[in-house]
């Protein structure tokens, strides 16, 4: 699973940071909260790793691009 805007990359980068020990898991914020919880260390650094270019900044609830 690739992360689908580059928030989410930076989230997951953020998690995974915080599982390594890199930096502190009180500093994590927003979506990475819940992603260093819920994720395995293999998925965070599955999305993690996704290539940021071609990524939206930010992708809304109901997904890029589908304003009504």
């Amino acid at each position: 699973m690739s992360a689908k805007s580059k928030a989410q990359q930076k989230a997951a980068g953020a998690a995974l940071a915080a599982t390594r020990g890199e930096t502190a898991s009180s500093a994590l914020k927003g979506a990475s909260k819940p992603m260093a919880r819920s994720m395995s260390v293999d998925e965070r650094a599955e999305l993690a790793a996704t290539p940021r270019k071609g990524k939206p900044e930010r992708v809304g609830a109901r997904g890029a691009g589908s304003r009504p």
